[in-house]
């Protein structure tokens, strides 16, 4: 039995395949080598890709409401990109199932791409206040990439943006702090220290703030959780081998995992007075 309300002719109508573009999504993934897995290769870097365009997308809604104050909302997106996040964390254990014979039947075939230019991932890293000028580099070749990778080198972070809202609600963030360069990392700063532990410490009179804190926390060590199982498969992989594209591979992803991007809301947790 069929229902015949059913649209069955898509002559002149738009299509489940039509509307999600699913031509150019499946045929996007080109193995080279002939190798079996490096289907598995590709395909596991496309979704992480769609992952992270998603998180970009949510983390400039949350932006844009610390922005305006409205923390409710804000809330709702910073949670979206927590469930986001654990998809992210996850399909590094399809990725373990390659074992270092399986990668190195097609790694050459790679050339000089690496994740390492992955402009979304760097853009990310911006928007949490992870800046640097030297991650521009890979991307100079490319105008329409770059010029919105320099503009958010210059923009707030998300950290930024709850600094200056904290700063609005009347609580002594440091003048030097609120003009500081933006295209410049955060440093850890003893006053904002003390803001983030008041705040902990009086959860109950300032609820909303304190619920920002632990969204942010929950932000960063979702992200470091992802970077440390991005290591581990990496190091199961290839070992210590140099990375494609001239990057020193797990030595690298070694060293960025030790870089805080909220360092007071951790600080803080050491000065909490019960």
């Amino acid at each position: 039995m069929t229902d015949s309300s059913i649209t069955t002719d898509f002559r002149a109508r738009m299509s489940y395949g039509d509307y999600l573009g699913l031509d150019a999504l499946l045929g996007a993934q080109k193995p080279l080598s002939g190798q079996h897995d490096e289907m598995l290769f590709i395909t596991i870097h496309h979704v992480q890709e769609l992952w992270l365009k998603l998180l970009l997308h949510e983390m400039e809604l949350a932006m844009a409401c610390i922005r305006d104050d409205q923390l409710r909302p804000a809330f709702k997106a910073l949670a979206r990109c927590g469930r986001i996040q654990k998809q992210m964390i996850e399909s590094w254990d399809v990725l373990a199932t390659m074992t270092p014979h399986d990668y190195l039947a097609f790694r050459n075939h790679l050339g000089s791409s690496s994740g390492f230019q992955s402009w979304q991932y760097r853009m990310l890293e911006f928007r949490m206040g992870a800046k640097n000028a030297f991650m521009l580099k890979p991307h100079a070749h490319r105008p329409d990439l770059l010029a919105p990778l320099q503009a958010a080198m210059a923009a707030p972070s998300i950290y930024d943006e709850t600094l200056s809202l904290l700063a609005r609600r009347g609580l002594a963030i440091p003048a030097e702090i609120l003009a500081r360069d933006l295209a410049q990392p955060h440093a850890q700063n003893e006053g904002v220290t003390e803001v983030w532990t008041a705040i902990y410490e009086n959860a109950t009179e300032g609820f909303d703030l304190y619920e920002l804190a632990e969204e942010l926390v929950d932000l960063e060590d979702a992200f470091q959780t992802w970077r440390f199982r991005h290591m581990r498969v990496v190091e199961r992989i290839i070992g210590y081998r140099m990375g494609t594209g001239g990057s020193a591979g797990v030595a690298y992803l070694k060293g960025v995992m030790e870089r805080r991007f909220f360092p007071e809301l951790y600080e803080a947790r050491t000065r909490i007075r019960g």
